[in-house]
């Protein structure tokens, strides 16, 4: 659902109201069964937590071993992880 909402906003299609209010309909359901989603961009790079897809050189030296970008969210379900974080890292 996160992919096809992204892909939506980012080209010249959109959600209608109906698929709107299903996708925010699930995500209530979902956080408040305990799912959360990982908020991982700008944070220290934790293996037990991320899963490094690529790594670039630090745009600066307070960058370095932090996550620059998330490409794939990670989920934790009631304090434990069930998907983890896809990140590029900055060496």
């Amino acid at each position: 659902f996160d992919r096809a909402k992204k892909s939506a906003d980012n080209g010249n299609e959109t959600f209608s109201e109906g698929v709107q209010l299903v996708y925010q309909k699930l995500y209530s359901i979902l956080e408040h069964k305990g799912l959360k989603s990982m908020d991982s961009t700008g944070t220290e790079f934790d293996p037990e937590w991320h899963e490094a897809i690529t790594d670039i050189p630090a745009p600066s030296e307070e960058m370095k071993g932090k996550v620059i970008d998330t490409v794939e969210k990670g989920y934790v379900l009631n304090d434990k992880i069930i998907r983890y974080a896809k990140v590029v890292v900055a060496k």
